[in-house]
C-alpha cells in the first residue's frame, strides 16, 4: 500500500460537511456465519444522548393522529393519520425483525426540504407499521410523497430476516415537495456499507425484482440540469450527491475500511477513498470507484461487525491514532474538529467509524425461524471504548441504564450507561495508547461472555409456555446483563483513574497496586514521551 502522509494533509475542501454523521454496515444472509441478516448503525452527533428507544405495540381508534417531530431538533412538524395498529419497536428493530438505519449525505443544498416528514420520523413510522423491508420502502416513500420531505439527502438501510435493501433519497426543494429516490436489494451473498455519501450509481431499470425507484429519478435531474446524457449512463450519486473531497476522505474511506476487512483487493481503491486522485486531478476525477457491494472472502459474524464498528483505520495510512496530530499518547481526539484553516490553507484529518461523538450504536441481528426472535446488540458512546449488550427484541421493559429520561447531555446520572461509558472513554483519550488496551480486554471479556450465552438464552426463551413468559424472561436477562456491564465499567473507571492519576502510571504486582514493606503506596512509573515527540520539543527545552 502506498504511504500517504495525512498528519496535516493540505487539501482543497469544497463544501466540507458535518463530521458528526453516521455509518452503516450490511451483511446478506448468505454472507453471514449463521444465516442471519446483519446491519449496523452509529448515531454520531455531539447533540445525541445514548438511550434505547422503545415503543410498545398499540391499537388506535379511527381518526387518531400521530405527531411528527423532527428527530434532530425536536421541532413539531405536524400530524398525520395514525394506523389502527402499530408494532412494538426496540431501538431500530421491530417485533417482526425489520430494522432501519441511515446516514445523512445532504446532497444539493437547493433540494433540502423544510415541510412534511423528516428522515428520522420516516424510520420510526415505518418500523411501527411495516413487517418487511419492501413494505417499509413503500411506506417511507409514500409518506414523503404525500406529506412532503423535511430533510436533506439520506441513504437508508432497510432490512428484514430475508432481504437487505439500501435506498438513496432526496427532496425536491423547500415548500411541500416530493422526493427522488432509488432502492436496490443487496445480494444475499454480499456485504455493503454507506457512510454519509450516496453510493448508488447506475440503475438496472429492467430488474424490477431487485430495483425500485421513483418515476422522476431521471426526469427531475434533467429538469434541474444535473444530468444530460443517455438514460443508461445515469448515476444517482453523480446527479444528486457529486463527489467532493469530503465525500471521499470523510465518508467513502469508512466504506473502504470496512471492505478491507473482508477483501484482499481493496488497496487499489485507497487513492479513491482517501481523495488523493480527486485532489491531484483538480477535482475532475475521483479515481476508480469502489463497488456498491462485494462478496466477502469469508463468512461474516456479528462479532466481526462489532469489531468493524470499533474501527479507527488501524494499520492503514489513515490511522487516526498516529502522527503529530494524535500527540505523544496517540489520541484520536482533534481539538477544534477534524478540519482547520491556517494561512488561508484548509487542512483535514480522516474521519473513522469509531468516534467520540457517537450517542449510541447497534448491530442488529435478524434471525429467520428463530423462536427467540431478533437480537439488537446495543452500545452507547464511542464504540471503540464501549461494548454491545444483546437485547432480545421481544422484551417489553428497557433496562434502567438505557432508559430514556435517565439523565441527558446536561444532567449526569449514576445509573446511566451513556455517562458511565463516556467517563471511561474521556479519561482514556488522555493516554489512549496506554489505556485503550486495558479497555479492549474488558470488551473482549464481555464479547466472549455474551456470544457464548446466546445459544443457552435462545433455548430458554423458546421453551417458555407463553409469549408473555418469553417477554418477562427477555426483560430479566436484559436487566441483569446491563447491570453486570455497568458494575464492571464502574470498577474499570476507578482502576484507570487510580492507575493513571496525575499523568503517571501506578506500579502493580500480582494484580494489586504495589505497596512498600510498610503498606504504603510506592512511587509511580513515569513513562517518557516517545523519542519522535522528544525530538520535536527538544528545541524548546533547556539543555547543557
Amino acid at each position: 500500500m502506498k504511504k500517504i502522509l495525512y498528519t496535516l494533509l493540505m487539501m482543497l475542501l469544497v463544501g466540507w460537511g458535518s463530521m458528526e454523521a453516521c455509518t452503516n454496515f450490511i451483511v446478506g444472509k448468505k454472507a453471514s456465519t449463521d444465516g442471519s441478516t446483519i446491519v449496523s448503525y452509529a448515531a454520531d452527533s455531539y447533540s445525541l444522548y445514548g438511550f434505547l428507544r422503545f415503543s410498545p405495540a398499540a391499537d388506535y381508534a379511527e381518526g387518531a393522529m400521530r405527531d411528527v417531530v423532527d428527530w434532530d431538533t425536536g421541532k413539531p412538524l405536524g400530524q398525520i393519520p395514525q394506523v389502527s395498529h402499530t408494532y412494538s419497536v426496540v431501538g431500530n428493530q421491530n417485533e417482526h425483525q425489520l430494522t432501519i438505519g441511515e446516514t445523512t449525505w445532504g446532497g444539493r443544498e437547493e433540494l433540502e426540504g423544510d415541510q412534511g416528514v423528516d428522515y428520522g420520523s420516516l424510520i420510526y413510522i415505518a418500523l411501527e407499521r411495516c413487517r418487511t423491508a419492501r413494505e417499509a420502502i413503500r411506506c417511507m416513500t409514500d409518506l414523503a410523497t404525500r406529506y412532503g420531505y423535511a430533510s436533506s439527502g439520506e441513504t437508508f438501510t432497510i432490512a428484514d430476516p430475508d432481504e437487505v435493501w439500501i435506498m438513496d433519497l432526496i427532496g425536491t426543494g423547500k415548500g411541500k415537495n416530493t422526493v427522488v429516490w432509488v432502492a436496490t436489494r443487496v445480494p444475499d451473498d454480499m456485504i455493503c456499507a454507506h457512510a454519509n455519501q450516496a453510493r448508488i450509481q447506475q440503475i438496472n431499470f429492467r430488474d424490477r425484482k431487485n430495483w425500485l425507484y421513483s418515476k422522476n429519478v431521471i426526469s427531475f435531474a434533467r429538469e434541474r440540469g444535473y444530468f444530460s446524457g443517455k438514460d443508461a449512463d445515469f448515476s444517482f450519486q453523480e446527479a444528486y450527491n457529486p463527489y467532493d473531497f469530503t465525500g471521499l476522505l470523510a465518508c467513502e474511506a469508512r466504506v473502504w475500511s470496512f471492505f478491507r476487512h473482508f477483501s484482499n483487493d481493496m488497496d487499489r481503491y485507497l487513492d479513491f477513498a482517501s481523495g488523493k486522485t480527486f485532489v491531484e486531478s483538480g477535482g475532475k476525477n475521483p479515481g476508480e470507484r469502489m463497488p456498491l457491494y462485494i462478496r466477502p472472502n469469508r463468512k461474516v459474524s456479528v462479532q466481526d461487525i462489532k469489531e468493524c464498528m470499533r474501527d479507527e483505520y488501524q494499520g492503514t495510512p489513515l490511522d487516526i491514532t498516529q502522527g503529530q496530530g494524535a500527540g505523544p499518547w496517540q489520541s484520536k481526539l482533534r481539538y477544534g474538529g477534524l478540519t482547520f484553516k491556517l494561512d488561508s490553507v484548509s487542512y483535514c484529518y480522516p474521519r473513522p467509524t469509531a468516534t467520540q461523538q457517537t450517542g449510541w450504536s447497534y448491530v442488529s441481528q435478524m434471525r429467520k425461524g428463530n423462536a427467540a426472535g431478533g437480537i439488537f446488540w446495543f452500545g452507547v458512546d464511542d464504540a471503540a471504548c464501549s461494548c454491545y449488550v444483546p437485547i432480545y427484541t421481544c422484551l417489553t421493559e428497557v433496562p434502567e441504564c438505557f432508559r430514556q429520561g435517565n439523565g441527558d447531555l446536561y444532567n449526569y446520572s449514576q445509573t446511566s450507561a451513556w455517562w458511565q461509558f463516556n467517563m471511561v472513554a474521556n479519561w482514556a483519550y488522555t493516554k489512549y495508547d496506554r489505556m485503550y488496551p486495558i479497555i479492549a480486554e474488558h470488551q473482549k471479556k464481555w464479547d466472549e461472555t455474551f456470544n457464548d450465552m446466546i445459544a443457552r438464552v435462545d433455548k430458554e426463551l423458546a421453551g417458555q409456555a407463553t409469549p408473555e413468559d418469553m417477554q418477562r424472561m427477555a426483560n430479566k436477562y436484559a436487566a441483569s446483563m446491563c447491570q453486570d456491564v455497568m458494575d464492571d465499567w464502574r470498577q474499570l473507571e476507578i482502576y484507570l483513574r487510580t492507575k493513571f492519576i496525575d499523568g503517571q502510571e501506578r506500579k502493580e504486582e500480582n494484580g494489586q497496586f504495589r505497596r512498600n514493606d510498610y503498606g504504603e503506596p510506592t512511587g509511580p512509573n513515569r513513562p517518557a514521551f516517545p523519542e519522535w515527540f522528544l525530538r520535536q520539543i527538544s528545541n524548546e527545552v533547556n539543555h547543557e
